[in-house]
């Protein structure tokens, strides 16, 4: 027979844990649900414009409409970006300049249906000014060390990561990489 305080202990662990994890699903929903309102809000005012976005401020969009991955992506990979939004990395393109664009996303929320992506899915980021409309080109899986995905490109890229593989616990040991390229870069 197992004795009533240490029952009640775990009972209590359990139930703080289901607690915290009942609130961050919260606060990651609010969080994208008010965000997404400012950035329609945003888009359909003229005077919107383009600035320099500090850590944290949101950037746009990301829609994969074959996956169903609709998600805010704010500037930055902090973890405590991350944890509420797809994250861009500082320091390489914005969507509709020159280069690669590089957006990070923890694999057990927003970029869990990356596991499905395919070569020719379209992809859309929606910013402030304008829509960007991307072809997935291939996925792989990299070492954490390979940072030759993220370099910049010549062409109008975009590249997405998340940790590998899809159903591991705790910190993966790879990272699967998606590669499209922007459909109309004659902008």
């Amino acid at each position: 027979m197992i004795p009533l305080l240490p029952a009640r202990v775990c009972l209590m662990a359990g139930l703080l844990g289901l607690g915290y994890a009942g609130y961050v699903a919260i606060d990651i929903q609010a969080y994208q649900a008010i965000e997404h309102r400012r950035l329609e809000r945003a888009r359909s005012d003229p005077s919107s414009s383009t600035q320099t976005i500090a850590d944290g401020g949101v950037i746009g969009e990301i829609q994969i409409p074959r996956l169903g991955l609709r998600a805010i992506v704010a500037q930055g990979n902090s973890p405590a970006i991350l944890q509420r939004a797809v994250g861009h990395l500082t320091g390489t393109a914005l969507p509709g300049a020159p280069g690669n664009v590089v957006l990070a996303g923890h694999r057990d929320t927003f970029f869990r249906p990356l596991n499905r992506v395919r070569a020719g899915d379209a992809i859309t980021l929606k910013t402030r000014t304008d829509d960007f409309e991307y072809l997935v080109e291939w996925a792989a899986v990299v070492r954490p060390t390979d940072l030759e995905v993220i370099q910049p490109t010549n062409e109008r890229s975009l590249t997405l990561i998340t940790c590998f593989p899809f159903s591991y616990i705790g910190p993966a040991p790879d990272r699967f990489i998606v590669r499209a390229h922007e459909v109309d870069a004659s902008r």
